[in-house]
C-alpha cells in the first residue's frame, strides 16, 4: 500500500482537511501503514500537482481542505483492481530462528518466549483500538474492522506459534 493510495481511499468518502487525513490515519490505519505529519502534506501537494486531488476551499492559516477528483478515482481504482499487493517475504524474527541453534537452548526458548509476548502485545493493543474507536456503518468504518479482525488473528496466530516453539527446543542436556 502507497501513502498516496491511502490518502485517496481517505478522500473517496468526504473531502478533508491535511488535518482530518492525519487524524484519520492515527486512529485506523496507522496500525497498517503509519505516516507521519509531514509525509501526509507532501503527498497532498504532490497528488495536487498531479490532478489527482483538488484543494476545494481554503481557511484561516493556511488550512486546505481536499477533494478527490475524476482522475484521482481513476488512479485509486486502478491500484486496487490491477495492481497486485506486495507480500512481504523478509522476516528478521524469523530469519533469527534459523540460527537459535548457536544459543543455548535456555537462551532460545527466551528468545522465542519474547516473541510470544510481543505478539501478545500487539493483540492487546489491538483490542484497545477496538474498544476505543467509536464504530459506524461508514466504509471506513466497516472496512476497518475487517482489517482489524486480520490483525487480531495474526498476533494470536504468532503467539501460538512462538509458544509452540518454545517447546520444540531441546530441553538442557
Amino acid at each position: 500500500m502507497s501513502l498516496r493510495h491511502a490518502l485517496l481511499g481517505l478522500l473517496t468518502s468526504r473531502s478533508a482537511s491535511g488535518y482530518d487525513l492525519l487524524k484519520a490515519f492515527e486512529t485506523s490505519l496507522a496500525n497498517v501503514w503509519p505516516a507521519t505529519q509531514s509525509q501526509v502534506y507532501g503527498e497532498l501537494g504532490k497528488l495536487s500537482a498531479e490532478g489527482l486531488i483538488d484543494v476545494t476551499a481554503e481557511g484561516p492559516r493556511g488550512r486546505k481542505e481536499y477533494s478527490i477528483t475524476t482522475n484521482g478515482r481513476t488512479e485509486l481504482r486502478h491500484w486496487l483492481v490491477e495492481v497486485e499487493p506486495e507480500r512481504v517475504r523478509r522476516s528478521s524474527m524469523l530469519l533469527r530462528v534459523f540460527f537459535l541453534d548457536t544459543l543455548d537452548p535456555a537462551e532460545a526458548r527466551a528468545y522465542l518466549a519474547a516473541q510470544a509476548e510481543a505478539a501478545a502485545g500487539m493483540h492487546a493493543g489491538l483490542r484497545a483500538v477496538e474498544a476505543d474507536v467509536p464504530w459506524d456503518d461508514s466504509p471506513l468504518s466497516v472496512y476497518g474492522r475487517v482489517a482489524l479482525e486480520y490483525g487480531l488473528r495474526l498476533a494470536q496466530m504468532q503467539r501460538e506459534w512462538a509458544e509452540w516453539a518454545a517447546e520444540q527446543v531441546a530441553p538442557p542436556a
